[in-house]
């Protein structure tokens, strides 16, 4: 399978200290992301993570080992095929979505008509069209996390770098945003994504790499690393609560160890979703605020409970 991003033996180190002493913040790695895949890059704090990253974008320059971007050495013209969406992205507060938008397009080399045109497209993919002209300062995280990755897809770029693109959402809006993401993939981006949360790397990577003080601690595709060989579940509906015993006890019966009987469950994104927790959200009193901010109305629910 053809690659967009190929790493080899990647070393990056830095001198600290009155001594000098090399510090090792990436030890020798090696992986690659195929074209048309979503890749999760897993790490604690310090692992190496942003280190790799920022190399690959151009922010530092590796101490050793090769990185091909599209078959190519990282220049000018292959990181303009980049998009890229920062950690903790920061915007002037004072802009609207389309300005900040609009001025990343224009960095990119397009026509003020082209970017217009680019710019209302992106903000359509990420559901900011309606906020286009709300400013950037009066978003809530969630919106702003929305526009950073609408700045990065302006240019329509063929390689995505997604640092924590998640942070600080709750979980409709972590799930929105990874519906988005799946759909650029769909249509044939190549998406590097970076991430501390375990659920949303489950949901969207085709494969893992999992880096550790450095290197490469584990490499392979999602469902293998997490599927237990000599483990199974088996899942039913009924209401007869004798079945299930009964079937643990035949289980055990033929010689299978640790049976057990538990309740099926829901996630807690599934419970938040639950129609009825939005019903009782509707039958509440809803309070109306409408308040005078910069020459923008800016309007507040808040919910009155009983």
């Amino acid at each position: 399978m053809e690659s967009a991003i190929e790493i080899t033996d990647l070393k990056k180190h830095y001198r600290s200290g009155i001594r000098g002493l090399r510090i090792a913040a990436v030890d020798g790695i090696s992986f690659n992301v195929n074209k048309g895949e979503i890749l999760g890059l897993l790490g604690s704090n310090g692992a190496g993570k942003s280190t790799t990253i920022k190399i690959l974008i151009g922010l530092l320059k590796q101490s050793a080992g090769d990185v091909k971007i599209f078959g190519q050495t990282p220049n000018r013209e292959i990181r303009a095929k980049i998009g890229y969406l920062p950690e903790s992205p920061y915007f002037y507060k004072f802009l609207t979505g389309f300005e900040l938008v609009n001025y990343y397009a224009k960095l990119c080399g397009m026509t003020s008509k082209d970017a217009r045109i680019a710019t209302e497209k992106a903000l359509e993919i990420v559901g900011l069209s309606d906020a286009a002209n709300r400013r950037i300062g009066l978003y809530s995280k969630g919106m702003t996390q929305r526009a950073g990755l609408a700045q990065a897809i302006v240019h329509n770029p063929q390689l995505l770098i997604l640092d924590e693109p998640a942070s600080g959402l709750d979980p409709i809006g972590a799930e929105d945003l990874s519906q988005i993401i799946l759909r650029l993939r769909d249509e044939g981006k190549t998406i590097l994504l970076s991430s501390h949360l375990m659920s949303e790397v489950e949901k969207l990577c085709d494969r893992i790499v999992v880096i550790s003080k450095g290197k490469v601690a584990a490499i392979g595709q999602t469902s293998e690393l997490l599927t237990l060989k000599d483990e199974y579940n088996i899942s039913l509906k009924t209401s007869d609560n004798n079945i299930p015993n009964k079937i643990a006890d035949f289980a055990t019966s033929v010689g299978a160890n640790d049976v057990s009987v538990e309740y099926g469950k829901i996630t807690l994104e599934e419970y938040f979703r639950n129609p009825a927790i939005e019903e009782s959200h509707d039958s509440s009193e809803v309070l109306t605020i409408f308040s005078k901010n910069e020459k923008e109305v800016v309007k507040f629910d808040y919910i009155l409970l009983n």
